[in-house]
């Protein structure tokens, strides 16, 4: 199950990445409340990578980490 949960959180992570940047938005010149697309895309994608990664920090953050070590100090 471990293994399982590490892959969709590593695919999650991944699909944050490759649409961080709005490749397909590059050259369109529609405005949205006085911005361009691209960036409302932007801010949006951020706040939701804000998101998952604080439901990351909560569930998730010893994957790949000796949670033993750090609780020993």
């Amino acid at each position: 199950m471990r293994d399982r949960t590490d892959a969709l959180w590593i695919g999650g992570f991944a699909v944050l990445v490759a649409f961080a940047v709005p490749w397909f938005l590059w050259g369109d010149a529609t405005i949205v409340a006085g911005l361009p697309a691209w960036l409302w895309w932007h801010i949006g994608w951020m706040a939701l990578a804000s998101v998952v990664f604080a439901v990351f920090s909560r569930r998730a953050w010893d994957r790949g980490i000796d949670a033993g070590v750090i609780r020993r100090g």
